[in-house]
């Protein structure tokens, strides 16, 4: 029988596989997927479904609107053991771009008591995010589109992601190192690599250092 970490292992080898190919073919739920994946001002989000979804598809008679065993019945389950237990190191071990810690300690999902439905109000912001993320959870549950399906593209779109962020990194390293018959990276460039850099986990946030790496940059 497969653990979560086995289902996990096993789909991120078919996302990374699939990569621009998506799993799920109805176009708005794509969209939904696509938007909690990306939406950057909200990463509780992306935590939450993928932690629904791979509760599901480890225990696949449960209800994946109802991630709090508070609410009684066999149909719920402990969301938060599925995203601290089996999550955390998964995504750190994969360099996703996602929350470091629990989406379940968040504001709007730590007090919560009752099922996830499209009915309930999520205070947070993106509004959109919370929305989206109810609506998969719900179509889920009715059966509109599998668990697999779901976080399957999850993980495709968070490797790209995290691609896309390596490579943008790498281009503007490779500017740094500019020989002497080359330009000097443009100030926007600074800005953008400082910014990256702040939004790093344990990145220096010592405001002399980055003052002296933004001089240093362009004067070298």
């Amino acid at each position: 029988m497969q653990t979560p970490h086995d289902i996990l292992g096993a789909l991120l080898a078919n996302a990374t596989k699939a990569g621009n190919s998506p799993a799920v073919a109805p176009k708005p739920i794509l969209e939904r997927i696509e938007y909690v994946c990306r939406c950057l001002g909200n990463r509780a989000c992306v935590r939450l479904l993928m932690s629904c979804m791979l509760a599901k598809l480890d225990r696949p008679h449960v209800d994946p609107r109802k991630p709090y065993t508070e609410i009684g019945g066999d149909d719920c389950f402990s969301g938060r053991t599925y995203d601290e237990r089996y999550l955390t190191s998964f995504i750190n071990t994969n360099r996703l771009p996602c929350n470091s810690t629990t989406a379940f300690l968040t504001p709007a999902l730590r007090n919560q008591d009752s099922a996830l439905t499209t009915r309930t109000v999520l205070v947070g912001r993106p509004r959109r995010a919370y929305q989206d993320t109810l609506q998969l959870l719900d179509d889920v549950a009715v059966g509109r589109v599998a668990a697999e399906q779901v976080l399957t593209d999850a993980l495709r779109i968070l490797i790209a992601l995290r691609d896309e962020k390596q490579w943008r990194m790498k281009g503007l390293v490779e500017a740094l190192q500019h020989g002497d018959d080359a330009l000097p990276l443009p100030a926007e460039a600074i800005v953008t690599l400082l910014q990256q850099h702040l939004a790093c986990k344990h990145s220096s946030r010592l405001a002399v250092l980055i003052v002296a790496a933004a001089y240093q940059a362009v004067w070298q």
